[in-house]
C-alpha cells in the first residue's frame, strides 16, 4: 500500500522521544495526532485507489450510500449536507457530478417549492454496490485491525468527535 520504501523505524515514535527530551509536555498527544493524520493519508489513498476505476471519489460514494440508506431513495439536498457534514456548495458539486454521470437526478419537492430532492437512479444503486465491494476488499483502508480493535478505534474517535461538538449522543 505504501508508495515508498518503509522506514527501518517508526518516525512518529522517534518524534515522540525527541519531543519529550527537547520540548516536554504532551508528547503522547502529539504522537496520537500525528498518527491520526498519517492514518488519514493511508486510508484516503487506499479508498481513492479502490474507487478511482469506478469514476468515484469517497465523497461521491458517501452520497450514493446515503441515498441508498434513505427510506425513499431520495433526500433534500440540505439534509444530505447535514448528514454528510458538508457545506452546501460541496453538496451541490457532488450532486452535479453524480447527476452528470446519470447516477442521481434532481426532483422538485412535492410540497416545498424551495426544496430540491436528490434521487438515486438504478445505475447509482448498481455503482454503489460495486464500489462497496471495492472498498470492502481493501478493508476501507484499515488493514491490520481485528473487528474488536476496529470497534475500539470507532469508540475512541467518537469520543473526540462528541467532545468537539460533532454530535450529541442522547443515549449517554
Amino acid at each position: 500500500m505504501t508508495a515508498h520504501r518503509p522506514l527501518p523505524f517508526d518516525p512518529i515514535a522517534r518524534a515522540t522521544e525527541l519531543w519529550s527530551e527537547r520540548i516536554g509536555g504532551p508528547a503522547g498527544t502529539m504522537a496520537a495526532v500525528t498518527s491520526v493524520m498519517r492514518v488519514q493519508q493511508i486510508v484516503l489513498s487506499s479508498v481513492d485507489q479502490a474507487l478511482r476505476p469506478l469514476g468515484l471519489t469517497f465523497a461521491r460514494y458517501e452520497a450514493l450510500v446515503l441515498l441508498v440508506f434513505s427510506q425513499r431513495g431520495s433526500l433534500p439536498m440540505r439534509v444530505m449536507g447535514e448528514r454528510l457534514q458538508l457545506h452546501p456548495t460541496s453538496v451541490t458539486n457532488i450532486v452535479d457530478r453524480l447527476e452528470a454521470d446519470g447516477l442521481v437526478r434532481r426532483l422538485p419537492h412535492p410540497t416545498d417549492r424551495r426544496t430540491t430532492l436528490v434521487e438515486i437512479a438504478d445505475s447509482g444503486r448498481d455503482l454503489m454496490k460495486r464500489a462497496t465491494e471495492a472498498v470492502t476488499e481493501v478493508n476501507f483502508g484499515l488493514p491490520g485491525l481485528t473487528e474488536r480493535q476496529t470497534q475500539q478505534l470507532n469508540d475512541l474517535l467518537a469520543k473526540v468527535r462528541r467532545a468537539a461538538g460533532d454530535f450529541v449522543d442522547e443515549t449517554t
